[in-house]
């Protein structure tokens, strides 16, 4: 099917839209059960089959393929690894002309940019709508939803965004959410790097890591994100939240933003560096709190 055979999107106003959410990962697959208990028709797709299946359970569709997903959404949401899984996905489609399509992944300025144009060729409404929260957030509906795009775009797809978010924020304009949502992740990657150096150079000075956690806390030195990441090391609990591997494909673009734009992004390389290195070494799926393992050599 290519695009000129696409349909048009044809629900009623006053129904709610049809969903189609292609990537039903550690973000997805959370954010599809939401869609759902909030009462809109979902339907789901992901490449490895099983991760998608057990949404059955809670009122999606399960869908063969892709294009069977997207066949007569209304609202298509991606929420793949990166901006190369989304582009190719998107390549071989034809969604239903007119239908909005959410882009929730965090793929850079440059994937952003690719993606909208993808989206004008097959006459859709581009949303660049990346999230704010990992696993627990998507779990509980509580997701920030960065939208950038046309106003009529995030009316249409608002009844989405409620359902897994607890605050949408109008970004501006398609690449602006990309942009924004690049700046508070290189702020996360700092956090998380720095907790994982800390507590593993507090372990190899003999230093009790807690005792460090306890001198800062309700402090300006403290952080819940602190005590979050480091409370992972010390119990060895690296049940993903968001993976090493993830972790370490955001700091990648975050630093070619930075350098794209005249700058040098010293702590993201090195967190770049820190991730990679912990994937390296086995820790790639696992929380991006096991980063402590990099400030380890190799054995």
């Amino acid at each position: 099917m290519d695009a000129s055979e696409a349909t048009e999107p044809s629900t009623p106003p006053n129904e709610p839209p049809r969903v189609a959410v292609l990537g039903t990962g550690i973000m997805g697959a959370p954010m599809a059960r939401n869609i759902a208990a909030a009462g809109l028709p979902v339907r789901v797709w992901n490449r490895t089959a099983a991760k998608a299946r057990p949404l059955a359970e809670y009122g999606c569709t399960v869908a063969d393929s892709p294009d069977e997903a997207v066949a007569d959404a209304d609202v298509i949401v991606t929420m793949l690894t990166g901006g190369d899984a989304v582009e190719s996905l998107m390549v071989g489609l034809a969604p239903p002309r007119g239908a909005v399509w959410a882009q929730t992944t965090t793929v850079g300025t440059a994937a952003t940019d690719r993606l909208a144009a993808r989206a004008a060729k097959l006459d859709l409404e581009f949303l660049d709508a990346p999230v704010l929260g990992t696993r627990a957030p998507a779990e509980q509906g509580t997701l920030t939803v960065l939208a950038a795009g046309p106003e009529r775009a995030r009316r249409r797809a608002a009844p989405v965004f409620g359902a897994i978010g607890s605050r949408t924020l109008a970004a501006g304009r398609v690449g602006d959410a990309s942009r924004l949502k690049l700046v508070v992740n290189s702020w996360v990657l700092a956090l998380s790097s720095a907790t994982g150096e800390a507590v593993a150079l507090a372990e190899g000075l003999g230093v009790d890591p807690r005792a460090f956690l306890d001198l800062v806390s309700g402090g300006p030195l403290d952080s819940g994100y602190l005590h979050a990441k480091a409370e992972a090391v010390l119990t060895g609990d690296y049940t993903p939240s968001f993976s090493v591997a993830n972790a370490a494909k955001d700091a990648g673009l975050v630093r070619e933003a930075a350098e794209n734009a005249g700058l040098r992004a010293d702590l993201a390389a090195a967190s770049e560096n820190r991730l990679l290195r912990a994937a390296e070494s086995g820790h790639g799926d696992e929380d991006m709190a096991a980063s402590y393992f990099a400030s380890f050599p190799p054995e």
